[in-house]
């Protein structure tokens, strides 16, 4: 009778999860006409895992640096690219839509500095670490220019990123006028934060490589704020008009590190947005750590 109880108990009672999902929820239901999605996984109990609109599709912003930069690597590993290899800095690209050249606008960046270097040498490895810890426009283009954004999506399947497509750089404005744009999802940013985390993104040299730069991220607004000071994460922000994002691997003191990926859109107010995630991310520290 005593173990029929008991079980009655623990059926009737909210795992650690759905008590985290409805707290979540809560939050966000706060925030009126935003579109969430998060994407949850404690990488040290693989039945620790949580996702809210996972695969809903969403401008990737910034976020697709990551698939760009595991491309690099994943480039220099097959011996196709050097991470000493230069490339002479310019501004000008050419759009997906019918090839017609545009180019940055420097007040438009996070990285206005580097365009002091335009016309010189300057080394992919520095072009891919401005590309993640200064979320530099410039560097990018140059990079998927380097690589190809067809191969950068080809890897992304290849990683089980079942629908995040990288189809072009920043700021074509006759691809984003007809639709063309980056898209993500939590759930793929998950699976390629997840795969650098465990070393399947590439090579071990270029997985460590690649934590190195994520935990170099300069922009450390959203998901780092929700978290005790100190706290290491490796992550990638994305944000254009009234979107939103933060995709991360987050190391608790002590403990194993798990990725969290929160993605916002109709959000129009980015410090409202801010406190979303860094709140979000607060409450999954909480749940993690518990």
């Amino acid at each position: 009778m005593l173990t029929t109880a008991l079980l009655v108990l623990l059926a009737a009672t909210p795992s650690g999860t759905d008590t985290l999902r409805a707290s979540l929820q809560e939050r966000i239901a706060q925030v009126k006409g935003a579109s969430v999605a998060v994407a949850y996984q404690h990488l040290g109990n693989s039945k620790d895992s949580l996702y809210l609109e996972a695969d809903r599709s969403f401008h990737a912003a910034s976020t697709m640096k990551v698939p760009v930069m595991i491309e690099f690597f994943r480039q220099v590993d097959a011996g196709k690219l050097s991470v000493g290899q230069e490339l002479t800095l310019a501004n000008q690209f050419a759009s997906i839509v019918d090839g017609s050249p545009y180019a940055l606008d420097a007040k438009d960046d996070e990285d206005a500095s580097l365009y002091e270097r335009l016309g010189k040498p300057v080394p992919a490895r520095e072009l891919v670490e401005r590309m993640i810890t200064r979320s530099s426009n410039l560097a990018t283009n140059t990079v998927i220019a380097l690589v190809d954004a067809k191969r950068v999506t080809k890897t992304l399947r290849s990683l089980g990123a079942r629908q995040m497509t990288v189809l072009r750089g920043v700021e074509d404005g006759k691809a984003y006028q007809k639709g063309l744009n980056n898209t993500a999802t939590a759930r793929d940013l998950a699976t390629l934060m997840t795969a650098i985390e465990k070393g399947k993104a590439a090579s071990p040299a270029s997985t460590q490589a690649m934590r190195s730069i994520l935990l170099a991220q300069e922009l450390n607004l959203e998901i780092p704020a929700g978290l005790p000071p100190g706290t290491p994460v490796a992550h990638k922000t994305g944000q254009i008009s009234g979107v939103l994002h933060d995709a991360a691997i987050v190391y608790p003191s002590g403990r194993p590190p798990y990725v969290l990926v929160v993605l916002t859109s109709g959000i129009p107010d980015e410090k409202v947005a801010r406190s979303l995630i860094a709140d979000l991310s607060r409450q999954v520290y909480a749940h993690a750590t518990r």
